[in-house]
């Protein structure tokens, strides 16, 4: 099966490593994979585009069927492959419910953190202003203690949406591991820094891990004052 699957990626794209775990929790290991560099521009190059118009990444490929957004690729992974390796989508209705709503708050949560850490590269040295970047902060800070309550309602040792691992962690794994990377504070943010250490070592995520925080662990410090 997966042999008849292709993913093209960017290393240091989150969205590519919820794709990643996904096919790593689904036992989908062997699939055909090619890294493309962002700063080479390689995502915009015919080999992307005659898949996805959009010119972005991941790409990914199953047989005939194409499905590039990455929370399309993780439904669709599960949805085909339901009784493959770890169930992704709880039968509780509650905690299936609550799984849907961390998902879709998880892009917000996602905007919020790129909005900081890479308000360089979106916006033109021209029109760059302190008091943007420090909104952007703020709105940032609000969006972290918002996640550390629910963490904190949660309980102690609890995924994001309950007791489970499940599509929620998926996807909102690779932004709160992009938390502590750019420098966050784990004592400032308790909870947060609980559930990265609750899955950094899961096996999906380890083998998933984007190789160039391999070579070069120290990360940066962004978000140290935040």
């Amino acid at each position: 099966m997966a042999k008849a699957m292709t993913l093209l990626w960017g290393a240091g794209s989150p969205p590519c490593w919820r794709v990643m775990i996904a096919l790593e929790e689904k036992n989908l290991q062997g699939y055909n994979q090619k890294l493309l560099s962002f700063d080479k521009m390689e995502h915009k190059s015919k080999e992307v585009l005659d898949i996805n118009p959009r010119g972005q990444l991941p790409t990914f490929k199953h047989g005939n069927t194409i499905v590039n957004d990455s929370y399309a690729v993780c439904f669709y992974l599960e949805s085909q492959f339901k009784s493959q390796g770890n169930k992704l989508i709880p039968d509780s209705q509650e905690e299936q419910a609550l799984m849907y709503q961390r998902m879709f708050e998880g892009l917000t949560f996602y905007d919020k953190l790129n909005a900081v850490i890479y308000y360089d590269w979106f916006v033109p040295e021209g029109e760059r202003h302190e008091s943007a970047l420090n909104r952007n902060k703020e709105a940032l800070t609000t969006e972290l203690k918002l996640w550390e309550g629910y963490l904190q309602k949660l309980g102690s040792g609890s995924h994001v949406a309950g007791p489970s691992f499940t599509l929620a962690d998926v996807v909102i794994f690779p932004t709160v591991a992009y938390l502590f990377r750019f420098g966050l504070s784990a004592k400032r943010y308790p909870k947060l820094g609980e559930y990265y250490n609750l899955l950094k070592d899961r096996p999906s995520v380890k083998a998933s891990w984007p190789p160039h925080w391999l070579e070069n662990p120290e990360g940066q410090d962004t978000l140290k004052d935040i």
